[in-house]
């Protein structure tokens, strides 16, 4: 089972809500807003936000979350606040004031906290008692199943960074050594290009050879050496090369396995390239999350790098992977237009 064929969950109740959010999200939130859009009866998309600060404007961020989830053609949405009621309230009744604003069908509105949840739209005392409901996610039918499907939810968002995070140590030592005899492979090559292949084909030639051979061992479950890696970092600096490596990304696991570990290991002077492709792998597969903490990572070690910029605005907009159903032979107009960079919201 890929990451984009995932198992049914079914949502009966908001506790099995709560228990499926941290596998819609793939952590488990903490001071966030969540909203979780449906149509019809399917879960359709999850969108998180960080809370806002105590004395901040939540409308902004709320609208901003309203208009992602707008473009998902959903019909209805659960709003879910996790946190304390002074943090969490005003910027919930901001949500659902934009996605009632917008046309969607407001079914609940949630505060979670300390094992419990509140509503802030019923008010039957009955059903939804002054001092919350408590829930078990842990004993949900709903995670019983994601997790027997592979599904992993992470601690929190940190660990969801951590696993983009460069290597260190003696493999970061390591690689460093591998780099210098990759720039030595690269140097060799093109003193003889002018004579065995004219202009950037020796170039263009021994990229694409690197990145099928770094696939083929990724379908065969065998990790790149670290000359292999430094040797296709530095490859995918050569543009056509890395458009190579992207016409053939996907959002299968092996597309997402191979270029997290090529991110992990290559220097960050090379580390454009391969963040940009594990975020659009990521993407594709619907995990928003992952595809979010790479392109930060990306744009922080190189801000001005065109395919970050431009993947950086799909996640902003809301743009669905159904875009590209096709890809590579269907481009999308709406992906592959670039934008004007907007600033960072959480």
């Amino acid at each position: 089972m890929t990451p984009i064929d995932r198992p049914r969950l079914a949502v009966r109740s908001p506790a099995d809500l709560i228990a499926a959010v941290p596998y819609l999200i793939g952590f488990h939130p903490v001071d966030s807003v969540v909203v979780v859009a449906l149509r019809g009866r399917q879960i359709v998309f999850a969108a998180r936000a960080d809370l806002p600060d105590q004395g901040a404007d939540p409308l902004p961020p709320a609208r901003h979350l309203a208009e992602v989830v707008g473009r998902q053609r959903a019909e209805a949405a659960t709003v879910l606040g996790y946190g304390p009621p002074a943090r969490v309230t005003g910027s919930v009744d901001a949500v659902r004031a934009a996605l009632t604003g917008s046309g969607l069908l407001l079914l609940d509105a949630l505060r979670v906290a300390d094992g419990r949840y509140w509503s802030y739209l019923c008010t039957e005392t009955d059903c939804c008692p002054p001092e919350g409901t408590p829930y078990d996610a842990r004993a949900s039918e709903v995670s019983a199943t994601a997790v027997f499907a592979g599904q992993v939810a992470l601690p929190d968002r940190a660990a969801l960074t951590a696993q983009v995070a460069p290597v260190d140590g003696p493999a970061r030592a390591a690689m460093g050594q591998a780099t210098d005899r990759a720039e030595q492979r690269l140097v060799a090559l093109m003193s003889t290009a002018d004579t065995e292949l004219p202009d950037d084909r020796a170039l263009r030639s021994a990229g694409r050879a690197a990145v099928r051979a770094a696939q083929r061992r990724q379908r065969r479950g065998e990790s790149l050496t670290d000359d292999e890696v430094a040797w296709l970092g530095l490859l995918l600096t050569h543009l056509p090369v890395r458009d190579h490596a992207w016409e053939r990304t996907d959002g299968r696991d092996e597309d997402i396995a191979l270029w997290s570990d090529v991110l992990r290991r290559t220097e960050s002077a090379l580390s454009a390239a391969p963040a940009s492709l594990l975020a659009f792998a990521a993407w594709r597969a619907g995990q928003g999350a992952l595809a979010a903490v790479t392109l930060e990572r990306a744009l922080v070690e190189h801000p001005d790098y065109s395919l970050a910029l431009l993947l950086d605005d799909v996640l902003r907009r809301g743009i669905p992977p159904s875009e590209l159903d096709g890809w590579p032979t269907v481009a999308s107009a709406a992906l592959l237009r670039p934008r004007q960079r907007r600033p960072r919201r959480t």
